[in-house]
């Protein structure tokens, strides 16, 4: 039985800098009944079309994409240190390669389509809204492209509403 509560997107008392950017966050999504993730440390939240949002950017080479593109539910799941780890593992091993939460020993259900890790403290159900695959010449600070982008794929931005914040 699950220990998570639910609370809407506006009672989050975590900072979600800390969260997203020292913590991190597992990205999961579900395809056929399996789910995959992936560890990010980029992203934000807000309000955008009048809905609590989350933005993610993920990579066109990374295994979990192919499952995020797949569906319109996902979920960010946050951890807190404690998971430092197994997220680090998670970021570095692709689930093309082994079955990384079988391998963690992490718990994860999968709820009206959209994973969620039993281990996380915070979880955010989330529905995409909306996707753009970067292009260069929309960068107006070309120094970018040369830091992160170099010879390397691009990222496709994911704007997604935050349905459900569950928190323990």
């Amino acid at each position: 039985m699950s220990k998570f509560k639910e609370i809407s997107a506006d009672e989050l008392k975590k900072n979600p800098f800390q969260m997203i950017g020292k913590e991190w966050m597992l990205i999961a999504a579900a395809k056929a009944g399996k789910a995959n993730a992936m560890t990010a440390s980029w992203g934000g939240v807000g309000v955008m079309w009048n809905k609590p949002v989350a933005y993610i950017a993920i990579r066109e080479t990374r295994y979990t994409k192919e499952f995020v593109d797949s569906t319109d539910k996902l979920t960010l799941n946050f951890f807190g240190d404690n998971f430092r780890k197994e997220l680090a593992y998670f970021g570095k091993v692709s689930g093309r390669d082994e079955d990384k939460i079988a391998k963690t020993g992490m718990k994860v259900r999968i709820d009206d389509g959209a994973p969620i890790f039993e281990d996380a403290e915070t979880v955010f159900v989330c529905r995409k809204l909306f996707a753009s695959t970067y292009a260069p010449e929309n960068f107006i600070d070309k120094s970018i492209l040369d830091k992160f982008y170099n010879g390397d794929s691009m990222h496709t931005l994911y704007i997604v509403e935050i349905e459900k914040a569950l928190t323990k």
